[in-house]
């Protein structure tokens, strides 16, 4: 019936559009584990039935009802994102060839033009991997829509569009020289086309190759690119102008990731190093210019929201400093120096602008003099009766603490924290950035650890904390409220010890409001003000936490307080807030800083845990509550036998949940290791279902990297089963029990041996941590059994590999050392 609808010519576009949709959402859906329970119940309809709705897409493709036509193109993105991986519909790509470049259709405009945009959401929807089977045909259709002699701009414009998507798996036809260099052409030319669609969206696909064909762009940069872009760049159409700008930022950005690369060794890079061609240091005179004028072009009733040419611009010169390094320092400081005092608000705000982007690439050596000589002039536009101005010297002063706060002279540093304090109560454009500079100098001008009695923002610090507080208490905006607590936040986690009568005092002040607010909760009417109140709840807890963590044992005359005030918060957190998160984090410092002593709350805040641990939906929360549980048992120990039967079910409940994301089960298993650290010989209890647990997901880990090629998590596996592992060994080793712990070992050596072995990538961490475990085993079991099993070369290779091995650090190969020693016990008894 639906293809009846859409297919209907006498239908209103909007009943055959809305056909088209309802079609769609039957094949496919946006998110697992709907879309796959969809894509499965499309394949097990009988052929008829699908051929019968393809054929009825097909056929609306040549409508002149553009909403009908659209509603076909998704329909077939749809289908092919499902069938084409499995090698189903395999007439589909060959006949949208036919569509664009058959002789019998040239004259359908319609047809070419939704072909083409099929195509492209094709492309778009489907893995590159599956597609490259068709990349000739596809490059065949979109190339020769995009051409100059293509009479129809609509039909151009769709096949450039079709072409931005199918650059990605054209990598074979890309590496051929003739049909790279015709592209190329096409593009270029498509770049002066009359019509403003076509020019962008052929200056898109321009930046798209130099993002995935960098290594090509030489031999085009000097001849066509380079000045392309740059007229680009001065073109009266911002539309245009902006994906010219963003052309050099992509280039700009590949060469600054060459640059890094270039700083890591040969032998520890997965690929050959790739070559740096230096457009952007080429370029850095031109483009400097190019780039200043563009972030002239400003208005004061510009939303700082919406990105335009100003924005792009100054990212673009933020990229270039990157690439070109100290090459684009007196090229910017010439433009900086001529117009950073001009009547002209827009030059004084592009001079402050500019130079706050270039403030991370050069060496701190050469520009950070240059900064220390700037401050002045720059807390003088603190100053300046543009709010702009003022906003865009916040954002810099911000950017100076974060990338060269030891640069700030010290006889700056009482006007430059007043500038900031006094910025706190400007526009609020002005005042976010001068929390967010107060955020940056509290970490960077701060003390490692708190391991200090004095330091250099002692005497401000209770000016500052005090200041930034009355600053979230004046305002309503609830984001610049949020800024001014991770303010705060920051100042608490990195004062000295002489502060900390000011973090106690803001203790108690945020418990008052805490308090405060849990009272406030059955006067809420609106779905704004519910909102509100539990950001700033969201807001109060983390910085309580922060205070706690600071204060560490001397929490301890507020830690009841804290903890009823953090269990009420939760009892009234709505479902849909980050309170709740913000609560567990709290908890968690209160529990590193109780140790033993928190385990007279357990009683209480256990249900809220196990919710917690259940809430497999809120996946985020869901790996809070796992973290908590690896604090407790650490501060606890024993004392967590109590909870262990349940915990351990609910933990081996989750894992076992296809809906709980991914990503926290990892930490699920490391937990396991935490918990048999706390509980020692008690975990006997559980000993039998771990290792069986610890198998499937050494499976699992293996078949990730194998099948899946997911590197990324298949180590994440493999280092949280080396934690639990450790945790066990050392557990049950602690209370005596290595009879236990000897018949676990054959499992443990043979994952062990696997990951040693495995030809697929490894990371430092896991390196690291099979050693620890091996030196583990070797000093926990009895000497003897098990000769033969630390004899296998695989153990040598591994602890050979580690003298060799660059990204192993001092610490990790003292673990090497030790585990080695014991190894050699077990080897010479």
């Amino acid at each position: 019936m639906l293809c009846q609808e859409l297919t209907n010519e006498q239908n209103s576009e909007f009943v055959r559009q809305s056909a088209g949709l309802l079609l769609k959402n039957v094949i496919i859906a946006k998110e697992s584990p709907k879309k796959d329970e969809l894509a499965a119940r499309w394949l097990q309809l009988d052929a008829q039935t699908r051929s019968a709705v393809k054929q009825a897409a097909l056929q609306t493709l040549g409508t002149s009802a553009r909403g009908a036509s659209n509603g076909a193109t998704q329909i077939i993105q749809a289908i092919a994102e499902v069938e084409l991986p499995h090698n189903e519909w395999p007439e589909l790509i060959p006949g949208m060839l036919e569509n664009v470049t058959g002789l019998t259709k040239a004259d359908n405009e319609d047809l070419r033009r939704a072909t083409l945009q099929a195509l492209g959401l094709v492309c778009e929807a489907v893995d590159p991997n599956v597609l490259v089977q068709y990349s000739n045909p596809i490059l065949t259709a979109v190339v020769s829509g995009a051409r100059k002699e293509e009479p129809s701009a609509k039909v151009q414009e769709s096949a450039l569009k079709a072409l931005y998507n199918a650059l990605e798996f054209v990598k074979s036809n890309f590496e051929e020289a003739n049909e790279r260099n015709y592209i190329m052409t096409v593009l270029c030319h498509a770049t002066r086309h009359e019509v403003l669609a076509v020019q962008v969206a052929a200056f898109e696909c321009l930046v798209k190759i130099a993002f995935l064909y960098y290594r090509f762009m030489n031999e085009y940069m000097e001849t066509a690119l380079g000045g392309i872009t740059i007229w680009g760049m001065k073109h009266k159409e911002e539309a245009i102008a902006l994906q010219a700008v963003e052309f050099w930022s992509t280039i700009c950005e590949v060469e600054a990731d060459i640059l890094a690369e270039g700083e890591v060794e040969e032998g520890e890079l997965d690929e050959p190093p790739r070559k740096n061609f230096g457009f952007g240091f080429a370029a850095v005179l031109e483009l400097s210019e190019a780039l200043w004028w563009l972030m002239t072009k400003k208005e004061e009733d510009d939303d700082e929201d919406d990105w335009n040419i100003s924005m792009a611009a100054s990212t673009c010169l933020a990229l270039l400093a990157s690439c070109s390094q100290d090459a684009v320092v007196q090229p910017v400081l010439t433009f900086v120096q001529t117009h950073i005092q001009s009547t002209d608000w827009r030059y004084r705000e592009a001079s402050v602008m500019a130079f706050g982007a270039i403030l991370d690439g050069p060496n701190p050596e050469v520009l950070g003099p240059v900064v220390s000589q700037a401050l002045p002039v720059l807390l003088g536009l603190m100053k300046d009766p543009s709010v702009l101005v003022k906003d865009t010297t916040a954002w810099t002063l911000g950017r100076v603490c974060e990338l060269l706060p030891n640069f700030i002279p010290m006889e700056c540093l009482q006007l430059f924290m007043s500038s900031l304090l006094e910025g706190l109560q400007e526009h609020h454009r002005v005042a976010a950035n001068c929390a967010w500079s107060i955020m940056n100098i509290g970490e960077n001008l701060g003390v490692a650890h708190g391991d200090a009695d004095t330091y250099i923002l002692s005497q401000f610090f209770d000016t500052m904390v005090q200041a930034t507080n009355a600053a979230a208490d004046r305002s309503s905006d609830p984001n610049f409220k949020a800024s001014c607590y991770e303010a705060m936040s920051s100042l608490v986690q990195n004062c000295a010890r002489d502060c900390l009568d000011t973090v106690n005092k803001l203790a108690i002040l945020v418990l008052e409001r805490l308090e405060h607010t849990s009272s406030m909760q059955n006067q809420l009417l609106t779905a704004d003000d519910k909102r509100n109140h539990y950001e700033l709840q969201s807001n109060l807890c983390g910085l309580l936490a922060a205070c706690i963590r600071r204060l560490h044992s001397q929490v301890v005359p507020i830690a009841d307080r804290s903890m009823a005030a953090v269990l009420t918060v939760m009892s009234g957190a709505s479902k849909t807030s980050t309170v709740l998160e913000d609560a567990f984090l709290t908890i968690g410092g209160l529990t590193t800083a109780l140790e033993g002593d928190f385990a007279r709350y357990m009683g209480a805040f256990a249900p809220e845990l196990f919710t917690a641990l259940q809430n497999v939906e809120e996946y985020q929360m869901c790996s809070i509550a796992v973290g908590l549980v690896g604090d407790i048992s650490r501060a606890l120990g024993e004392q967590m036998l109590p909870y262990c039967d349940q915990l351990m079910n609910v933990l081996m409940q989750d894992l076992q949940n296809p809906a709980l994301n991914k990503m926290v089960k990892p930490s699920i298993l490391s937990t396991f290791g935490d918990i048999a650290v706390a509980i020692g010989g008690n975990f006997s209890a559980y000993v039998e279902v771990t290792m069986l647990i610890l198998s499937q997901a050494s499976v699992m880990a293996t078949n990730t990297m194998a099948n899946q090629y997911d590197f990324d998590y298949g180590n994440q596996l493999r280092e949280s089963i080396i934690e639990a592992y450790v945790g066990i060994t050392q557990g049950l080793h602690g209370a005596g029990k290595d009879d236990l712990l000897s018949s676990a070992t054959p499992q443990v050596f043979a994952f062990a041996q696997e990951v040693a072995q495995s030809d697929k990538p490894r990371t430092p961490e896991v390196t690291n941590g099979l050693v620890g475990l091996i030196g583990d085993l070797a000093d926990a079991i009895p000497v003897g059994p098990y000769r033969a099993l630390f004899s296998e070369e695989w153990v040598g290779s591994l602890f050979r590999s580690i003298k060799k091995d660059k990204n192993m650090d001092v610490e990790a190969k003292k673990t090497a050392k030790w585990a080695r020693d014991m190894v050699k016990r077990q080897i010479g008894a």
